[in-house]
């Protein structure tokens, strides 16, 4: 009976401790799981890179021979088919096939022009701003200078300044799932941190709380049939 007792009290106790995180818990992940990923990342808002698409054949820089290179690639852009030359440790570059010629960042002009080849539905481009690579937008989370270009019905679309990808597109749904996830981990700040006290500590109670419950069960059965 003290046993009971006392295993009792430190389960209500304990239980008034966690109910918030797990109540947010719940909630947060319900709301995670309410709408298919595919529509929370925009899948359906742009369309595929278009294929490239050369008349002549392709001229590389004579410039990248001496260069450490990561990667070279060909890929089509709004102004037509563009060499990304990515150096190891070093910067991203464009450069004209037709040329040969390395070509400057992308202005907001040419940033909303990727964006508005490959953009699907009834939205339109509103706003074009600049990023930066050292303290990106929290919805970016990523090392990367882009042009956050801002569509009419919430979403937010960025461009490596570089390289002319769309690195990143985010919904306003996406946005509401994101402060969700960080609701769940209790990292509101980042949004990325899944291994600090506070979470822990909480889980762990958590734990200690459904323990108990799962050793008072079969203790307050037997005591009714007694």
């Amino acid at each position: 009976m003290k046993v009971r007792s006392t295993l009792r009290r430190w389960h209500v106790w304990l239980g008034w401790l966690v109910g918030v995180p797990l109540l947010f818990w719940a909630l947060s992940g319900l709301i995670m799981v309410w709408k298919p990923i595919e529509e929370v990342r925009g899948a359906e808002l742009l369309a595929a890179p278009a294929p490239v698409v050369l008349t002549s054949p392709a001229i590389l820089p004579s410039i990248v021979a001496g260069l450490p290179l990561a990667k070279v690639s060909l890929e089509q852009r709004a102004a037509g088919p563009r060499w990304v030359i990515e150096v190891r440790n070093g910067p991203t570059r464009l450069a004209d096939p037709v040329t040969g010629r390395l070509l400057p960042s992308l202005s907001a002009a040419d940033a909303a022009a990727e964006v508005g080849a490959r953009l699907r539905g009834d939205a339109r481009i509103e706003a074009v701003r600049r990023t930066d690579a050292g303290s990106p937008p929290l919805e970016l989370r990523r090392p990367v200078a882009t042009w956050q270009v801002d569509l009419s019905d919430g979403t937010h679309v960025f461009v490596a300044a570089d390289s002319g990808a769309i690195v990143a597109t985010r919904t306003r749904w996406w946005r509401f799932y994101d402060w969700m996830w960080g609701l769940h981990i209790m990292d509101l700040g980042g949004r990325e941190d899944m291994h600090h006290p506070t979470l822990i500590a909480f889980a762990a109670i958590s734990l200690v709380t459904v323990l108990l419950a799962l050793v008072l069960l079969p203790l307050s059965i037997k005591r009714r049939r007694s």
